[in-house]
């Protein structure tokens, strides 16, 4: 059982944080204060559009976002670890005028069939936002560093993702995953996620499985916080296969650094060889050179290759 921490007050869920980012990179965060009712609602209009017409959904496909990558998937239209993953999606991020001159910024396509998903997805991103603050306030205590050290600086002006995708049903033998092995590229992500379970987080004794807890996300950190710490804390793989004969809905919101800010390691942080399993993918974030904005840009270039002319140009 992945561990659960009240972040109530950052302070004091600061030990607990540091046991967890240390021993599994995962955690369960309760005290967030996300209404109930807010995240009902996103549940609702999120099947909603998953339930309409394919061509319907493919009114706002990700081609149509041109460099800002917003929109929708089909099933198959997303590669983790070099494979189709069985799920369909929708891509959001801050909400910014049209022709932004980064790539990954600019404005959301929101579905005209599904009105109500607008509001209620730039609400919800807003309160998630804030909770991930606290959390990385609670890390930087861990750290012994300032709590407002990532809000000051890396997150003053974050990058700001949010996906909803959509699992269908997968006969326990079939080829694939609902998404494959893999780690996330930035500082946090929180994770909501319906009652059909399906996630598994890779610890030191091996898989586990992380289902739901009732009103709790999951809290996991990426590769530029291992990299911030030299090692110290894990980006930790996990991967997804809906076995639950339904439908599955997961929610993950993702506070990352400024785009155009370098990621250096911490001063004085010492760097640990994790001893066990290699990551992943084979590379680290450790040995990573420029801002976050090309590292993130590299890596969802390998999940959707089709698109990667529209971020260079």
């Amino acid at each position: 059982m992945l561990p659960v921490i009240d972040i109530t007050s950052p302070a004091a869920a600061a030990p607990e944080i540091a046991r967890a980012c240390r021993e599994t990179g995962f955690f369960y965060v309760t005290g967030h204060g996300v209404p109930a009712s807010l995240r009902a609602e996103l549940d609702a209009r999120s099947r909603e559009f998953f339930a309409l017409p394919v061509e319907e959904k493919l009114r706002i496909e990700m081609s149509r976002g041109g460099r800002a990558w917003r929109g929708y998937f089909p099933v198959g239209g997303e590669l983790t670890s070099g494979a189709p993953d069985l799920k369909e999606g929708l891509y959001f991020g801050t909400e910014l005028p049209a022709g932004h001159p980064l790539p990954l910024h600019g404005p959301n396509l929101f579905p005209p069939g599904v009105p109500a998903l607008r509001d209620t997805v730039l609400s919800y991103m807003d309160k998630l936002t804030a909770v991930a603050q606290d959390v990385l306030r609670g890390i930087a205590l861990s750290l012994g560093l300032d709590a407002e050290y990532f809000a000051a600086g890396y997150t003053a002006s974050p990058t700001v993702l949010f996906r909803i995708f959509h699992y269908p049903p997968s006969p326990p033998d079939a080829p694939g995953w609902g998404v494959g092995e893999h780690t996330d590229y930035g500082l946090l992500t929180l994770l909501a996620q319906d009652d059909n379970g399906g996630l598994q987080v890779h610890t030191p004794s091996g898989w586990l499985d992380a289902p739901p807890l009732p009103d709790a996300f999951v809290c996991n950190i990426g590769d530029m916080l291992e990299r911030l710490t030299g090692g110290w804390y894990r980006s930790t793989p996990h991967r997804v296969r809906n076995t639950s004969g339904r439908g599955r809905l997961s929610f993950p919101f993702f506070l990352d650094p400024d785009f155009t800010k370098e990621v250096p390691p911490l001063p004085d942080r010492a760097a640990t060889d994790p001893g066990g399993r290699r990551r992943w993918d084979g590379a680290s974030p450790l040995a990573f050179e420029g801002t976050y904005g090309d590292y993130l840009t590299a890596k969802v270039a390998k999940v959707f290759p089709e698109l990667h002319r529209d971020v260079r140009h």
